[in-house]
């Protein structure tokens, strides 16, 4: 009995040893580091290791479920391929120096809940793909080369809290749908050629007090979530 268990553990043992992400993501992680030039970050990726090992990697159940990357010099392009990390639930990939446009693909990483790319070198147009992220809860590309307006497909991100697009070249008005929203704390769009639309108005964003959110609501905006639009005096 007691070599029967030993075996069992030791089958056990073999199993989580073994145990590897899909290679549909494997391949994804190794385009981006290739994309990105990976031989060059501060701490690089060893290919021959299990991908739970990899610096900013989070793996459960075996799955990708967040890539934290954030000061880790990266130069280079997302590639399209960043779309096949179907479980991830958090990117950050802020303070770097990647380029080119983001992805359309990442709009079909319905888990995600965090993506971050703050101060870096992206242009172009945000994709209205990214409306397609119904989990979304934290949206930052704030100091960034974007332009074009908001996509209106953001309007649809019920669970979105916070919105930081400061400091790119965006223009035309902010999505009417985010108005409605009561959970969205912070909407950050200074330092960019965005107006204001009637049914937002400048207010003070207060910190949460437990289930309370506490806004300063003018009597003309009773009906409407009020949200703060911050001012380039702002550091958040």
């Amino acid at each position: 009995m007691k070599k029967l268990i030993t075996l069992f553990t030791m089958l056990f043992m073999s199993a989580c040893l073994f145990a590897q992400v899909s290679e549909g993501e494997k391949h994804a992680l190794l385009d981006f580091y290739i994309s990105t030039n990976g031989d060059t970050w501060n701490t690089t990726w060893d290919a021959n290791t299990p991908v739970a090992e990899w610096h900013g990697v989070t793996v459960k159940n075996n799955q990708v479920v967040a890539v934290n990357l954030m000061f880790n010099n990266l130069k280079g392009h997302l590639p399209t391929s960043i779309g096949q990390l179907e479980n991830l639930q958090s990117l950050e990939l802020s303070f770097n120096q990647i380029t080119g446009t983001l992805p359309v693909s990442i709009g079909g990483m319905t888990q995600l809940k965090t993506l971050a790319i703050n101060g870096n070198q992206l242009e172009g147009t945000i994709p209205e793909s990214l409306g397609n992220l119904s989990n979304l809860e934290q949206l930052h590309l704030s100091s960034n080369n974007f332009s074009g307006s908001i996509p209106s497909s953001l309007g649809g991100l019920a669970n979105l809290e916070t919105l930081n697009v400061f400091d790119n070249s965006l223009t035309g008005t902010i999505p009417l749908g985010l108005s409605q929203f009561s959970h969205l704390k912070k909407l950050v769009i200074a330092e960019n050629d965005i107006i204001a639309a009637d049914t937002f108005a400048q207010v003070n964003l207060f910190e949460v007090d437990n289930d309370n959110t506490l806004f300063k609501t003018p009597k003309t905006f009773k009906e409407k979530t009020v949200l703060a639009i911050e001012t380039s005096d702002d550091t958040d």
